[in-house]
């Protein structure tokens, strides 16, 4: 949209000035803003321009205007300038990162615990499963001789083992034939083929021996299960209520229900091209969201996984500042999972912050 220097300075300004304080903004406070550079009537003509266009509306109970979604989307696309994160707000971001010696699900959830403490927003968090993962290799270790611990790894590299304890004694032979029937039959299967060759198998097993295949190959399922399936993580929901838009508990309520429950992940929306997405009120598809805006943004897990990470919060969210936080942790998450590093903070990332 072809608009004048002067009418995005004050499209610019009372976007500002709403994000901070969720009031209609007035021709008063621009004017202060701009720095009384421009009148108040000027102000107030080109405000009512700007309302025409659509990128303003008029609340029925007050003079000020407030932003519309095409305004915001306007501002998110040509007017936004960078925010620089504080030095608090990237260590912060590092300390947790820290956790990447813990498992993938745990580290994916408290990022969405600090994203929703670092933007006072809800947050969602999830790891994209692979589309095909097979079983590369079991071993089975003696633990004594009513235990053994089950190892498997995936051809993604995935390694995870279980401890069983069994009601009676196994020889070390019989570990090892158990062992070598393990690879030789259920390697390189995917979810969808293991369970028909374990039922294959279950017509030519003796019963003892088919209860310890099944245990094992039970074991390999769950792995392979956990992998494919895309896990979201919520956090901060009580967010919501501390915000002036939706403390009206039954604009709350569907949107609360939304991300508090056991949401299918591909209802969730994705960064596609661009590691970082924002959608603005209707853009949203869901209609939980359509009142509000999400922004997504997307990290490099290795060997074929991507996770995403994001918020959701009003229209008016400050997106300068969301669209900067969830970029250094995106890339600070990539960096982590791909070389065990984080990022170095810089001035080009940060801003010191005064006491």
């Amino acid at each position: 949209m072809d608009l004048s220097e002067r009418k995005k300075a004050i499209l610019r300004a009372i976007i500002e000035s709403y994000i901070q304080s969720a009031e209609p903004v007035g021709s008063k406070a621009i004017a202060e803003a701009l720095g009384r550079r421009v009148s108040s009537a000027t102000i107030r003509n080109e405000m009512a321009d700007l309302e025409g266009l659509g990128l303003l509306e008029k609340p029925h109970t007050s003079a000020g205007r407030i932003p519309s979604p095409k305004g915001y989307r306007l501002y998110v696309n040509e007017l936004m300038e960078a925010h620089k994160l504080s030095l608090q707000e990237t260590e912060r971001i590092n300390r947790a990162l820290r956790l990447k010696m813990q498992e993938l699900d745990r580290v994916v959830s408290e990022a969405g615990r600090v994203v929703a403490q670092l933007t006072n927003y809800p947050a969602f968090a999830l790891s994209s499963g692979f589309d095909r993962v097979t079983i590369r290799r079991f071993d089975l270790l003696m633990v004594e001789r009513n235990a053994f611990i089950i190892v498997v790894m995936t051809d993604t590299n995935v390694v995870r083992n279980k401890l069983v304890q069994l009601p009676t004694d196994l020889t070390e032979a019989q570990l090892q034939m158990l062992n070598t029937l393990l690879n030789t039959t259920f390697t390189g299967l995917t979810l969808g083929e293991i369970t028909p060759e374990l039922m294959r198998v279950a017509q030519h097993a003796a019963g003892d021996a088919y209860g310890l295949i099944s245990l094992v190959v039970s074991f390999a399922i769950e792995v392979l299960e956990s992998l494919e399936h895309r896990r979201v993580h919520t956090a901060g929901l009580a967010h919501l209520l501390e915000l002036p838009e939706y403390r009206d508990l039954e604009r709350a309520q569907p949107l609360m229900s939304y991300l508090s429950e056991d949401q299918d992940a591909n209802e969730f929306p994705v960064p596609t091209g661009d590691p970082m997405r924002i959608l603005i009120g209707p853009e949203n598809v869901v209609d939980a969201l359509k009142d509000s805006s999400v922004v997504v943004a997307s990290y490099d897990i290795g060997g074929g996984m991507r996770g995403i990470i994001g918020v959701v919060g009003p229209t008016r969210m400050d997106y300068a500042k969301i669209t900067a936080r969830l970029s250094y942790l995106a890339q600070g998450l990539t960096r982590l999972f791909g070389h065990g590093q984080l990022p170095e903070p810089n001035d080009e990332q940060h801003e010191e912050v005064s006491h």
